[in-house]
């Protein structure tokens, strides 16, 4: 079988609208994938920044996949949210990143963003709290899904991912 290690980090969350900020990661791996060791799933401390609009998490991935085929290639599912002064969390941003299929160290960004609301639903937020959440994370992968979404841009999650590919001799590709 084919097998896939990845070792990194999340980075830093950057330019979101407001500090205190912690991430909940999740892997979503196709049906002829299997998870050797590692976690599916985790979440950042809340962090936030005295200088500028970085909040650093510098959390560690470490996951050991193995597959039989290469559909269903890992991509990392995240939400941000934001911790208020009442100590409610808030959603900031749904995203995610595809793993790279290249073996080696990537940088990456993923740009987050969520639902927008009418003006209305956005007075209720500012002043209450809370905020649309999307009920089926599925929808965030399907593009035709999403783009029918009415949504805002949010800020940027940054990765530090090092792809290592064992026994790929088999799809086309020479990496051992």
């Amino acid at each position: 079988m084919a097998e896939v290690h990845i070792i990194g980090q999340i980075i830093q969350a950057k330019d979101f609208p407001k500090q205190n900020l912690f991430c909940k990661w999740y892997l979503q791996i196709g049906n002829n994938w299997k998870l050797i060791s590692g976690k599916k799933e985790g979440q950042t401390q809340v962090t936030s920044s005295q200088l500028g609009n970085v909040c650093k998490w510098s959390f560690p991935i470490d996951i050991h996949l193995a597959t039989a085929g290469l559909q269903g290639w890992p991509k990392i599912y995240l939400q941000v949210y934001h911790l208020d002064w009442l100590g409610r969390s808030h959603i900031f941003g749904y995203g995610f990143v595809t793993v790279p299929t290249a073996p080696g160290t990537h940088l990456l960004d993923c740009y987050t963003w969520r639902p927008f609301g009418t003006i209305k639903d956005r007075f209720v937020q500012y002043f209450l709290g809370g905020g649309f959440q999307i009920k089926n994370p599925d929808l965030i992968f399907s593009s035709g899904e999403r783009y029918k979404l009415s949504t805002e841009a949010m800020g940027v999650v940054s990765f530090e991912l090092c792809v290592i590919l064992r026994n790929f001799t088999n799809y086309g590709v020479e990496y051992e």
